[in-house]
C-alpha cells in the first residue's frame, strides 16, 4: 500500500502553507532524511525530510499551491517491491487533524515525510562500521549545532540519523534546556485565540488605476497580530535622546582591532545595551498574561528585519550573557537567514523584548508597536548631529532619539523611565559595556 506524504505542521500554530518548491519528481527514489520539498508559512521557508524510503509515486499537489492544509496528502510514496498499478485506487484522503505541538511517530502510522520540529520517533540503533549513517541534512545542522552524530541514536530505518534525530539531540543538551526562557513557557493562548482582524473592504470608488497584489501569508498574519496589538494592549511612549559620540569613536577602535569579518555597528551597541539595561531593571523584561506577570529571567532581544513581503523578528538568545562580537556575528547570521526565507522557528519565536531600528533609513524618530505577547519594545532613530547645551554653552554632538513603547499592563511607567534612563547611561558610556 502506497505512503502517504502529508503536508507537515511546521510550529504549534500552523494550520496552511504554501508547497513552494518539489526538490523530487515522480519516480525518482528518495530515502529517509532526504529533503523532498520546500514549505513556506508565514514566517519562513523551510525544508522537509522523507521519513521513509520509496519511490514517488504520484505527485499530488503541485509546487507553488497555496494555502494546503496541514495533513493532506501531498504525494504517495510507493515502498519496495510495489510499482505504479499500487497507485490505483490508492487512498489520498487528508489524514486526520491532530495538534501540531503533539506528533510522537507512535501514535499514528508515520508520515513519508517530516519537518525540523517534528517529535522524535523510536530510537533505533545506528550501525554500519566506523562510518555515521546520517542524511546530508543532518550532517549539515550537526556540524552548525555542534552536536556529535557519534552520540546520536537514528530513527530512520536501519538507524540512519536524519534531522529530527539531530534536532532531539541537541534540545535535549543540559545548557539548551537551562536556557529555555519564561517567555518560551509564557501561555501563547491570550494572542493566538484573540479574533483575527475582520475583514477590511474600503469604498474604493474614484481611485485611479491600481495593481492588485495578493496578501501573503506573512502579510495577513503581520495586519492580524498588529491590530490585535493595537487594540487589546494600553501603550504608552517614552522617549529619550542619546549622544552617540562616544559610542562611536570606541565602535570604531574596535573594528579596527577586529578581526577579518568582524565589524561591530551601532544595532549591535543597541541591543547589548538593551539587555545589560533589562538586566539592571528586570521588571521591564515583563510579559502579561491573565494569571500572572512573567518577568523573564534571560534576555532573548527580537531584532526586527525587513524582508520581502514584511517583517520578522530573529531572536538574540541570551544577549545580556554576549559580547559585542557574538551579538555582531550572531546578528548577521540571523539576518542572512531572515532574508533568504530560511529561519527555523526557533530562530524567532519565544523573545521576551523586541528592538526596531530604523535609522538607517534617516528616520529621526518613531513609535513601534508591540510585539504581542512582549511587554516593550524600543524603537531606535537615525544618529544626527543636533545643538546641545553642555556646562552652558551651545555645542554639537551627534544626538539618537529611542522611544519605547510599554504595555502598561505589564510594565508601569516608572520602571519603563528606570529602563530608559540605564540605557542612555550605557549607550553614552560605552566602555561600560565593555566591562
Amino acid at each position: 500500500m502506497p505512503v502517504k506524504v502529508l503536508m507537515p505542521a511546521l510550529s504549534p500554530t500552523m494550520t496552511e502553507g504554501t508547497l513552494a518548491k518539489w526538490h523530487v519528481k515522480e519516480g525518482d527514489t528518495v530515502e529517509s532524511g532526504d529533503v523532498i520539498a520546500e514549505i513556506e508559512t508565514d514566517k519562513a521557508t523551510m525544508e522537509v525530510e522523507a521519513v521513509d524510503e520509496g519511490k514517488i509515486g504520484k505527485i499530488l499537489v503541485a509546487e507553488g499551491s497555496e494555502g494546503v492544509a496541514v495533513n493532506e496528502v501531498i504525494a504517495l510514496l510507493l515502498e519496495e517491491g510495489e510499482d505504479d498499478s499500487a497507485l490505483d485506487g490508492a487512498d489520498t484522503s487528508a489524514a486526520g487533524a491532530a495538534p501540531a505541538a503533539e506528533a510522537p511517530a507512535e501514535a499514528a502510522p508515520a508520515p513519508a515525510a517530516a519537518p525540523a520540529a517534528a517529535s522524535p520517533a523510536a530510537a533505533a540503533p545506528v550501525s554500519g562500521g566506523d562510518r555515521v549513517k546520517a542524511s546530508p541534512l543532518a550532517r549539515r545542522i550537526a556540524a552548525n549545532e555542534g552536536v556529535d552524530l557519534n552520540a546520536v541514536t537514528g530513527s530512520g530505518p536501519r538507524g540512519r540519523i536524519v534531522k529530527r534525530d539531530v534536532e532531539a539531540a541537541k534540545s535535549a543538551k543540559p545548557a539548551a534546556a537551562a536556557a529555555v526562557p519564561a517567555a518560551q513557557a509564557a501561555p501563547s493562548a491570550p494572542a493566538a485565540s484573540a479574533p483575527a482582524a475582520s475583514g477590511w473592504n474600503p469604498d474604493l470608488t474614484g481611485l485611479p488605476e491600481y495593481e492588485e497584489i495578493p496578501n501573503s501569508g506573512m502579510r495577513k498574519t503581520i495586519a492580524r497580530r498588529l491590530s490585535e496589538s493595537k487594540q487589546q494592549v494600553p501603550h504608552f511612549y517614552l522617549t529619550v535622546d542619546c549622544e552617540l559620540d562616544n559610542l562611536l569613536a570606541t565602535r570604531k577602535q574596535l573594528n579596527e582591532k577586529a578581526g577579518d569579518g568582524i565589524k561591530i555597528s551601532v544595532n549591535d551597541f543597541v541591543i547589548r545595551a538593551v539587555s545589560l539595561a533589562l538586566k539592571k531593571v528586570p521588571a521591564a523584561n515583563s510579559i502579561w498574561t491573565d494569571k500572572a506577570t512573567l518577568q523573564c529571567k534571560k534576555q532573548d532581544i527580537s531584532v526586527a528585519v525587513a524582508i520581502d513581503g514584511g517583517l520578522i523578528t530573529p531572536v538574540v538568545r541570551d544577549a545580556g550573557s554576549k559580547g559585542l562580537a557574538e551579538i555582531s556575528s550572531e546578528m548577521k547570521a540571523l539576518a542572512g537567514k531572515a532574508r533568504d526565507g530560511k529561519l527555523m522557528p526557533e530562530d524567532y519565536q519565544g523573545g521576551t523584548f523586541s528592538v526596531s531600528n530604523l535609522g538607517m533609513f534617516g528616520i529621526k524618530e518613531f513609535s513601534a508597536i508591540i510585539n504581542p505577547p512582549q511587554g516593550c519594545i524600543l524603537a531606535v532613530g537615525a544618529g544626527e548631529q543636533r545643538p546641545v547645551v553642555k556646562d552652558g554653552a551651545l555645542a554639537i554632538a551627534t544626538v539618537m532619539s529611542c522611544t519605547l513603547s510599554v504595555d502598561h499592563r505589564a510594565v508601569d511607567g516608572a520602571v519603563g523611565a528606570q529602563f530608559m534612563a540605564e540605557f542612555k547611561k550605557l549607550i553614552e558610556d560605552p566602555l561600560s559595556m565593555l566591562l
